[in-house]
């Protein structure tokens, strides 16, 4: 992009996480603002942010309150910046904080703002939970009744059934399946097999354990609430633990997706540190990895496509648009939402029908290098709160790329309601 006729590039200065940890565990009494603000904290404190005016913050969450309707705001007045620095809520699912990067990326790219914060935050542990519609129908009445005899008709209205709470719907509301139940789907479609798929959990739990043993993530992980690191990681698990585990989502004996190759319910929060290069030299803060192309796609997964195969049409897009090969990549960066939905996109950006019938393309994408996947640990091993899972890769893929000193790395993330979004950094 260029402004007064510079081109200005957006540069990604890291960023910092608290510990993802399972839901219902070390964050149960925690909202989304109390995580968010921690992980907001992380950045501040790292790059002597305290007191400073950034052009825009922008986050989101997919569990949300309607107490949280300002969740931006009010995180960023908690988080030790200046309270002249704004916020903006946004959503897109469990692209949400990826989203947010790629928004403030343009925001800098454009001009606009010199430097802001991306980030997502989640906890299945405070999920909001409602009433039947009818119960609220009845109060609603009772308020809007300008009359004591109305208002006590009202109440008389009033059954047991009416507080049995209702929680947040885990099921597609256009297919009434759940995204587990999807992707079991696309498994069989796409021949992907068990076998596979936990040797892809294993190794996604692995290498997340090798990195924390190694300190690798000490500079992006603050603790919080007496969490050090993602509770999840099963350092003990072999295969032969995760081959014992039975499907959950198909239970006819077809099924392939177990609580072993799938993310588990997560809670956690997640933020990134983005500027204009001039920004950074002024900070002198040192310019980790830039934001260089993005791409948003969705498909038709009620009747066509699997729920979660969006990032395959996403990332194909892309690179015809960056004029780029799936290989000319030093690392990879895929949200693991199960291991199945993985396996199935990487199965299809080999399969030369599909890239010639729904990518438009003349030859297969081919295969990518497994060894540069996912390098630190996945989500299967980490964990996925919702809208914290972008930020949180969008912080690793910059340490990766500053650490290696050279080349690009691709970033895809699939999210409900049959979208993905997809990133591409580079290297300093």
């Amino acid at each position: 992009m260029l402004h007064d006729g510079r081109a200005v590039r957006v540069a990604v200065l890291g960023g910092s996480r608290i510990p993802f940890c399972r839901s219902h565990s070390v964050y149960r009494n925690c909202s989304n603002q109390d995580l968010m603000v921690a992980a907001l904290q992380g950045v501040v404190n790292k790059y002597d942010l305290k007191g400073q005016t950034l052009g825009d913050v922008a986050l989101g969450s997919v569990l949300k309150h309607s107490r949280d309707w300002n969740l931006a705001r009010e995180c960023v007045i908690d988080s030790g910046l200046s309270l002249q620095t704004p916020g903006v809520d946004l959503q897109r699912a469990c692209g949400t904080s990826l989203e947010a990067a790629i928004m403030i990326g343009n925001k800098i790219a454009l001009g606009q703002i010199e430097a802001g914060i991306a980030g997502g935050t989640d906890t299945v542990s405070d999920a909001p939970i409602v009433y039947p519609g009818d119960y609220r129908s009845i109060l609603y009445e009772i308020h809007r009744s300008r009359s004591l005899p109305g208002r006590i008709k009202a109440i008389f209205r009033i059954r047991p059934q009416h507080f049995k709470p209702e929680f947040p719907g885990v099921e597609e509301p256009r297919t009434g399946l759940s995204m587990g139940e999807s992707t079991e789907i696309s498994a069989k479609e796409w021949d992907v097999q068990r076998e596979h798929q936990d040797q892809l959990a294993l190794s996604s739990h692995i290498k997340a354990a090798g990195a924390y043993d190694a300190g690798w993530y000490d500079d992006l992980v603050v603790p919080f609430e007496d969490a050090e690191e993602d509770n999840n990681i099963r350092r003990d698990t072999t295969f032969d633990k995760l081959s014992a585990l039975k499907p959950v989502f198909d239970k006819s004996g077809e099924g392939t997706m177990t609580a072993g190759n799938s993310t588990p319910l997560t809670d956690g929060a997640a933020a990134v540190l983005l500027a204009s290069e001039d920004w950074a030299r002024q900070k002198n803060l040192p310019v980790m990895a830039y934001l260089t192309f993005a791409k948003v796609g969705a498909v038709d997964f009620i009747g066509k496509e699997g729920l979660l195969m969006a990032p395959a049409y996403a990332v194909s897009d892309m690179l015809k648009q960056a004029n780029l090969t799936l290989q000319d990549f030093d690392l990879y960066e895929i949200h693991e939402a199960f291991a199945a939905q993985t396996i199935a996109t990487l199965k299809a950006w080999q399969d030369a029908r599909f890239c010639r019938d729904r990518l438009g393309r003349n030859e297969p994408m081919g295969p990518i290098d497994l060894s540069l996947l996912n390098t630190k640990g996945g989500s299967i091993a980490i964990g996925h709160p919702f809208a914290a899972t972008g930020a949180r890769i969008v912080a690793t893929m910059a340490k990766l790329l500053h650490e290696k000193g050279s080349g690009r790395g691709l970033i895809s993330v699939c999210t409900a309601g049959g979208m993905g979004v997809c990133a591409i950094m580079e290297a300093t």
